[in-house]
């Protein structure tokens, strides 16, 4: 393959990023598809002279590759849809002359009802964290915010201190394509964010010395640093793995959790895509199924007829 490739793909994602906004977490994965791509032409020995010579055959062939390596249905898509994005690009940019998406068709994927916990789930998985600890007690703090917020991990990691307004119970938060919104936050969340941020420990992770501590950000890693998903990711399959819950179980779920909670005790739809940071109520209607669902087995468990 060709410079033309990678000169290409470092301007899609520069556009991407300054024009579009898109997420780091975005950026990333859609390197990650366009680097998969490149090295399924590699590995198959295709040798493209130029960007033109990649039609859809090509690209069929790469879905073929990914069904043989048994990529899941969501890496396939997003895979698809970040080389729709690509060629759509080009096409515009006018770095090529016909765009090979156009005659590939896109797999429906069913939506699925996200995973939610209950009430006792919840409290269990909150219990694990030895808050005793410098480590443990920024953990609970984490899992009492995002349950608060319904914040994605994200967000969370990249909050400031300046985006909290303690007193007000109030955060600014930046989601997908940069867009900012306010959240409210519960007293127990605003308790625990305060008590964690004035922790003896915190800018040192109970080290005696601590050099560059991130001044900015609210949730810091035992090196004085900003968290990041990784961490937060490994810390929560840890917890998640002592409380005995299932292993599908993410730091999304939570979430998903409240976005539940909040539907079942009343909250109206509109209000639910807000808080969330949906750009659309249709991703948000999906918690309504949740909520369908739960009732029907507590209906099935509690109904007599039900019991026979």
């Amino acid at each position: 393959m060709t410079s033309a490739f990678d000169e290409a793909k470092v301007q899609f994602l520069t556009h991407l990023e300054s024009i579009k906004n898109a997420s780091v977490h975005t950026l990333r994965n859609y390197g990650n598809d366009l680097k998969a791509f490149k090295i399924f032409l590699e590995k198959e020995k295709i040798s493209i002279g130029s960007l033109d010579e990649i039609d859809k055959r090509l690209v069929r062939s790469f879905l073929a590759h990914l069904n043989f390596e048994q990529a899941s249905r969501r890496t396939l898509l997003r895979r698809l849809a970040c080389l729709r994005s690509f060629f759509k690009y080009l096409k515009r940019e006018k770095k090529v002359e016909h765009n090979p998406m156009e005659e590939i068709d896109t797999p429906k994927l069913a939506k699925s009802i996200p995973k939610s916990l209950s009430y006792e789930q919840i409290e269990r998985l909150f219990s694990q964290p030895d808050t005793a600890t410098y480590l443990g007690f920024r953990d609970r703090c984490i899992m009492e915010l995002l349950y608060s917020s319904g914040l994605r991990i994200s967000e969370l990691a990249s909050l400031n201190r300046r985006d909290l307004d303690g007193q007000n119970r109030i955060l600014r938060v930046q989601g997908k394509g940069k867009k900012e919104r306010v959240l409210p936050i519960t007293e127990s969340a605003a308790k625990w964010v305060h008590e964690y941020l004035d922790h003896p420990e915190r800018e040192n992770g109970g080290r005696k010395h601590q050099p560059q501590v991130d001044k900015e950000a609210i949730f810091l890693n035992k090196w004085g640093k900003r968290i990041t998903m990784r961490s937060l990711d490994r810390n929560f399959s840890k917890y998640l793995l002592a409380s005995g819950l299932s292993s599908n179980v993410t730091p999304h779920t939570i979430r998903h959790t409240i976005a539940t909670h909040w539907l079942e005790n009343g909250m109206d739809l509109k209000t639910i895509q807000v808080l969330l940071g949906h750009s659309s109520l249709v991703t948000t209607t999906i918690y309504t199924r949740v909520s369908t669902r739960l009732k029907r087995e507590v209906y099935d468990k509690s109904h007599p007829s039900a019991k026979k």
